[in-house]
């Protein structure tokens, strides 16, 4: 069975998708529809930006969005997934990939969740950093010990990001390497993601999420909040609206996944992350990736 995963922030470069809008006439228009939809031609930055101007959240999220779900919508009816998940921002790109909600619908969310992020971000100065080489359990336990730190990213065996106040993750930090972790690297995000210093993002997100049509996926989507499969539209909805305070849960996803009968991974977007990811979760699997 194949699975299609997409990334998150972080795995733009500058000229992503451009070798796609160049070449492939859907890609183009699809492109230049959201630069209609943004306000502003983001494909201009995508392109030919700075790395500068593409780090900007509110440039970032809906440049992998796009990226991600204009190459599965190029793949037409080469695109036949029997399950989908995304990585924190991803996981719209996988519900729009999936027939979720239209491709208009998921963009318009993209654009709102990225500025409601950057405004929380703003009004609690926060941040993250991930913890290698020691057990998801022990960082738990520390962070547990910790005001305003919480465990945010379950990326893979032996590397887990944590998020939260600044002044908490320095604290966080010195003792999980006390503790033997073998690094602890402070990562440069404008805040603490899928942590409870997003809440206010969460009460905007929502109200967007509510407004916005669902269908029933062509395959199950296996959220970040849970790692489960779903297919109902007021569960994915809601599941989507925890997301931003909650914990990424990658490796269960990938977990379920593989036990539910997934013996292929498909990475669509940019970078390679969570190809690297997949494989060191379960070695057995086949991945590969487009870009």
């Amino acid at each position: 069975m194949k699975a299609y995963v997409f990334p998150g922030q972080g795995a733009q470069f500058v000229g992503m998708g451009k070798d796609l809008y160049e070449n492939n006439p859907l890609a183009k228009e699809l492109f230049e529809k959201a630069n209609d939809i943004l306000g502003f031609r983001i494909t201009d930055i995508m392109f030919e930006g700075t790395p500068e101007e593409l780090k900007q959240t509110k440039v970032t999220q809906p440049a992998v969005f796009l990226h991600s779900v204009i190459l599965a919508k190029t793949l037409g009816e080469d695109f036949k997934p029997d399950m989908v998940a995304g990585h924190s921002l991803g996981e719209f790109s996988a519900l729009v990939a999936a027939g979720a909600m239209a491709f208009e619908d998921g963009l318009r969310l993209v654009a709102a969740r990225a500025m409601a992020m950057q405004k929380a971000c703003e009004m609690n100065p926060s941040t993250m950093a991930a913890i290698l080489a020691l057990p998801d359990e022990k960082v738990e336990e520390i962070c547990a010990n910790i005001d305003d730190v919480v465990c945010a990213n379950y990326n893979c065996p032996g590397q887990l990001v944590i998020s939260g106040k600044k002044e908490g993750i320095d604290a966080a930090c010195e003792q999980l390497l006390a503790a033997g972790a073998k690094r602890a690297l402070k990562l440069p995000v404008g805040g603490g993601f899928h942590s409870p210093c997003m809440e206010p993002a969460r009460a905007e997100l929502a109200e967007a999420i509510d407004r916005t049509e669902f269908h029933a996926p062509i395959c199950p989507v296996y959220q970040n909040v849970d790692a489960m499969p779903h297919t109902d539209p007021a569960e994915i909805k809601g599941n989507l609206i925890a997301q931003l305070t909650a914990p990424v849960r990658w490796t269960q996803s990938v977990r379920n996944m593989i036990k539910d009968g997934a013996t292929e991974f498909v990475e669509l977007g940019p970078g390679k992350v969570l190809q690297g990811l997949v494989a060191k979760i379960d070695k057995t699997v086949a991945v590969e990736g487009r870009q």
